[in-house]
């Protein structure tokens, strides 16, 4: 025990103004101010420019100079509301269809200017800038528009229930130059990409960010922010003036054409058979939407290719035994999907795996935001969540709907409902959820966070479907596991309260699901359980020249019980974090528990952790974590043993133009009593990509699963436009290693596919 503390604690300590013309702004004088004072909800008004805009990153148009100015930053990360060590300005302005924003980042030292030519949203380890924006006011989701020095974009949309959604897209211009005094990006921001209050003259809540990576991940504002509060929607500037602008009610198309080949073994069960090349299909489909006012929309898709040009990277789930959830990242689900995210998952939207047709609409009257999404799916996986263990089964065709609400009132509160129903066609059945959660800010740094649910299953009668379900009842013996045609209600809850401050933060949370507790559109993947769960944590800022700037010890304790008052696990964990200079985080913690695993109590489990993540440099960044202690092995007969697992990624940038993301991931378990291998494995993966102009990449990913044999080769060229203007041509190929320890051959090809896909999008 001692060891590890000291084990962590050591590891813990070791741890803009371009070339100009007359009629363009004027560069300001970067000069450090005496006197300096944190702007706390700044105003700005926006100047209507009349010339035009050309986005190249040069800010020399005669209109430029029209713009309204910003300046005036105020640095908050490391430093806490001080004076920062560059300047920044801002140029503001707008006209019928679009919001200008130009900056001069001014940086002394310009060989140190991080820039890398990337894909979209591949920017945030770049030195960059943009504007955080909240065009209702109301502090409950923020559009977040970056660029760095190339012009490469970088969007996402901030809420107050999901914190960051990374799949959120935007089409709006940007384009970035570096100079002889920092760098410059100009941005156009249409108003038909936005929603916003339709009224004659615009109030909205933004701040302008700068980021710059050096020893320290430096970040300024134009409007200063408060560690002390925990909404950082509520600490933002105004931007006012804008007069006659609203979104256009437009129609957007975008049809694609999708084409596939692929080839199988001809006898499956024998991997020297050899492929069997089938036919080119071509796939036609389009996805039409239309803004039928400033703040209200609906999209419908058919045929839609759902498919995705990147695989998901494989996750070791050897030892678990309940199914593993993946993000989101198919474009139609995109918008509104804020709206979706609930502490109980009561709408995953993967769950709707491969929709034959579906139609969204997603709008928002005054503080009232509401969103409807249906969908005919033809291969529906449906979740079976148990007490110790969930299945996932194929139902065939499904019709899909769900209906969410939500009104907010007063800063970053609201109230909310969500409705899901799920009909299985082709076995008959159906499940439904309806639930009510709130959101509720008091005393400025504490919050109360709630929802509770009930869902109604009507199984499907086909118990064949079933036939490897392992569980034989459920609920104390009153339902079978089987798909036997059994209908039961179940219910879930969700309370907690918290707080958020610049030094001490405490979560304090109770949740429970009822055995009966199923979402048929959702991924709770356990259910029969109560749980109560405490987490405390301190902050220490060091706001000086030295090596550490924030060291946060936390605890943690956690028990939980079923329904039948059974014990199943208590945890207690001490935890430290900490962040230090050379942009490098350090955390360590260690824990004991107690768990009941198919009826067998484990009294003396213990587990470590020790990592870091470091991006001290611009080429070379990288990170690595390392777990161990005494664990469950659950197998059919469940027996302690010592588990290790090791996880290190990084990221090798040569050149500007070129990627190198290498990834491996080990785990082992042994029986504590004979030292013999329960399992023992690694997954290996790289992502390599060539950017080679902003539109124009090149990308090979290679991956080594040891555990199943498998060698996946993914290569891949695209040409993106825009988010929704794309063209992709390329290539899978599956290999299985049936005896690693033999000769070449050993290594046969068990599927490849060449696919293109060509989508644009046409906005009338």
């Amino acid at each position: 025990m001692l060891l590890r503390f000291h084990v962590v604690a050591c590891f813990t300590l070791l741890v803009f103004s371009a070339s100009a013309v007359m009629a363009s702004p004027a560069p300001s004088q970067c000069v450090a101010s005496q006197e300096f004072t944190p702007k706390t909800a700044p105003e700005v008004r926006a100047v209507r420019l009349t010339g035009q805009i050309d986005v190249d990153g040069r800010i020399q148009e005669p209109a430029w100079a029209q713009a309204a100015r910003v300046s005036g930053f105020t640095e908050i990360q490391p430093g806490d509301q001080t004076v920062p060590d560059v300047c920044t300005d801002v140029f503001v302005g707008y006209d019928d269809h679009h919001l200008y924003v130009a900056f001069r980042a001014h940086d002394p030292d310009r060989a140190s200017i991080r820039a890398s030519l990337r894909n979209r949203d591949e920017i945030f380890a770049d030195d960059w800038v943009g504007i955080i924006m909240d065009p209702y006011g109301d502090a409950t989701q923020a559009y977040e528009i970056f660029a760095n020095p190339y012009g490469i974009q970088g969007d996402l949309l901030m809420s107050s229930t999901g914190g960051e959604d990374v799949g959120f897209d935007l089409v709006y211009q940007s384009e970035g130059r570096i100079t002889d005094e920092g760098y410059q990006v100009e941005m156009a921001i249409p108003f038909s990409s936005l929603r916003f209050p339709s009224a004659p003259v615009q109030e909205w809540n933004l701040t302008f960010i700068r980021t710059r990576p050096r020893a320290s991940r430096q970040q300024f504002s134009w409007a200063s922010v408060d560690r002390d509060d925990p909404c950082l929607m509520c600490q933002l500037g105004t931007l006012t003036g804008m007069e006659g602008v609203r979104p256009s009610t437009n129609f957007d198309v975008i049809p694609a054409l999708v084409g596939t080949q692929s080839a199988d073994l001809v006898d499956a069960d024998a991997p020297r058979s050899g492929l069997d090349d089938h036919r080119l299909t071509m796939e036609p489909s389009v996805n039409l939407r239309y803004n039928f006012t400033p703040s209200f929309s609906a999209e419908a898709t058919v045929n839609p290719d759902f498919s995705q040009v990147e695989s998901d990277a494989v996750r070791i789930d050897v030892n678990e035994t309940f199914a593993l959830s993946y993000p989101e990242r198919r474009p139609f689900f995109q918008e509104g999907s804020e709206l979706f995210e609930t502490w109980i998952d009561v709408v995953y939207t993967r769950s709707i795996n491969a929709p034959i047709a579906a139609a969204k609409t997603t709008g928002r009257v005054g503080r009232t935001s509401v969103a409807y999404l249906s969908a005919l799916d033809e291969k529906t996986p449906m979740l079976l969540p148990f007490e110790e263990q969930s299945a996932t089964l194929e139902v065939g065709q499904s019709a899909s709907n769900v209906l969410r609400a939500r009104r907010t009132f007063g800063e970053n509160s609201f109230v909310g409902a969500t409705v899901t129903d799920q009909r299985y066609l082709d076995v008959g059945g159906a499940g439904s959820v309806a639930s009510v959660d709130a959101k509720i800010q008091f005393w400025k740094n504490y919050r109360l966070e709630t929802q509770w649910a009930v869902s109604r299953v009507h199984e499907p009668t086909q118990p064949s479907l079933s036939d490897e379900v392992e569980v034989e009842t459920f609920d104390r013996g009153a339902h079978t596991g089987a798909l036997d045609g059994e209908q039961f209600l179940g219910t879930g809850a969700f309370v907690s309260v918290d707080r958020n401050a610049r030094h001490w933060n405490v979560d304090l949370a109770y949740e429970h699901n009822s055995p009966t507790f199923r979402t048929p559109n959702g991924f709770e993947r356990s259910n029969d359980f109560r749980r109560v769960r405490l987490w405390q944590g301190y902050q220490f800022y060091f706001d000086n020249d030295g090596f550490v700037e924030r060291v946060r010890p936390g605890m943690f304790v956690m028990t939980e019980q079923n329904f039948a008052g059974v014990g199943k696990e208590t945890e207690g964990e001490i935890q430290l974090q900490a962040r230090l200079k050379r942009q490098t985080y350090v955390w360590g913690e260690v824990g004991y528990r107690r768990e009941r695993f198919n009826g067998v109590l484990f009294p003396d489990l213990s587990g470590w952790s020790v990592g870091v993540n470091s991006n001290f440099s611009d080429p070379v960044r990288f990170g690595a974590n390392v777990n161990g202690g005494r664990d469950i092995f659950r197998g059919d007969v469940p027996q302690e043993g010592r588990s290790r697992s090791v996880s290190v990624w990084g990221t090798l940038q040569p050149v500007s133009r070129l990627t190198i993301e290498p990834e491996a991931n080990y785990a082992r378990m042994r029986d504590v009593e004979t030292d013999s291998t329960f399992f023992e494995g690694y997954v290996l993966r790289a992502k390599t990509s060539v950017q080679v102009t902003r539109e124009l990449s090149l990308r090979l990913i290679t991956q080594y699963n040891h555990f199943s044999g498998d060698i996946d080769l993914e290569p891949l060229l695209s040409y993106e436009i825009n988010p929704f203007s794309v063209f992709y041509v390329g290539t899978t190929h599956d290999y299985d290693v049936l005896n690693p320890s033999s000769q070449p051959d050993s290594v046969v090809q068990t599927r490849r596919q060449f696919f293109f896909k060509f989508q644009y999008l046409f906005r009338i």
